[in-house]
């Protein structure tokens, strides 16, 4: 891997380290969040019985949690740059009662497998985050068997995904940070229409399909929102951390002026909008 590329995983390796145990103590509402988009994705996969199922980029372990409970006699190898994201990973499991499932530290661009290994690949959320998306779904191709299945979601547009932009707009007005080089790692990196499909297509992939999922990040009040968003969502956690008190208090005013504002019911429900990519070997 080229150096700026080593030098962009090594930074997203630290800051999901580093934003671990606030996923931890927002696990259940994030999952809950997050779930639609796994639903897509393994409704798309339809794992089952003996598959052998790779979860890439799974965080704190999902989709391939709920993946491992459909397996009478598979098991669910669930991969993530961040030590401290597959803690929590493998914890959940615990919890659950889910032992046909084991956690590997890597990057997904070097994966640690032989060719034609798996089933089954799923990955929520994580090719915005890749420092190089081809050489990735590249490494994806190769692991996977011959008719093999993949299925990844990415996010739509900022102006579809208020849960991110209520709280970053305060951050943008507030705060001047410098702006992304392009092509970096970000949230958004993959909103442009049929990047993913037209990558996957470059990949080697063929029958590719999509679909548009939209939901709610339904945290009820504003405290919980501001919560989630500075504890959770990468951006802002970071931003904040370079802020003062005195001008994290003006920002976190203004997210809940917006947040009450726009929900004065106090049933905070805030819109989310992502694209899941499927594809076979």
């Amino acid at each position: 891997m080229e150096t700026q590329l080593e030098q962009i995983r090594d930074l997203q390796k630290k800051t999901w380290n580093q934003s671990s145990p606030g996923w931890r103590k927002w696990d259940e509402l994030t999952m809950d969040f997050l779930k639609p988009v796994g639903d897509e994705i393994i409704q798309k996969l339809k794992p089952q019985g003996d598959n052998y199922v790779l979860d890439i980029a799974a965080g704190t372990g999902e989709p391939g949690l709920t993946i491992a409970t459909m397996l009478n006699n598979g098991k669910v190898v669930i991969t993530d740059l961040a030590e401290g994201m597959l803690e929590v990973a493998r914890e959940n499991a615990v919890k659950r009662g889910i032992k046909n499932v084991e956690t590997i530290v890597c990057d997904v661009s070097e994966l640690p497998f032989q060719d034609n290994m798996f089933d089954v690949i799923s990955c929520r959320m994580g090719f915005m985050f890749f420092p190089d998306m081809l050489m990735a779904a590249k490494e994806m191709i190769r692991v996977l068997k011959p008719g093999g299945r993949i299925a990844a979601s990415v996010w739509n547009g900022s102006d579809k995904n208020l849960w991110f932009t209520t709280a970053m707009s305060s951050v943008n007005r507030n705060m001047t940070l410098p702006p992304p080089a392009p092509g970096t790692p970000g949230m958004f990196r993959c909103a442009e229409e049929n990047l993913i499909a037209d990558l996957f297509s470059k990949a080697g992939f063929k029958d590719i399909s999509q679909k548009n999922i939209e939901g709610k990040l339904n945290c009820g009040t504003a405290d919980v929102y501001w919560g989630f968003a500075s504890e959770v969502v990468g951006p802002v956690v970071n931003s904040l951390s370079m802020a003062d008190d005195a001008l994290k208090q003006k920002i976190k005013s203004e997210v809940f002026k917006t947040i009450n504002d726009t929900y004065p019911d106090g049933k905070v429900a805030i819109d989310f909008s992502a694209n899941v990519i499927y594809g076979e070997k």
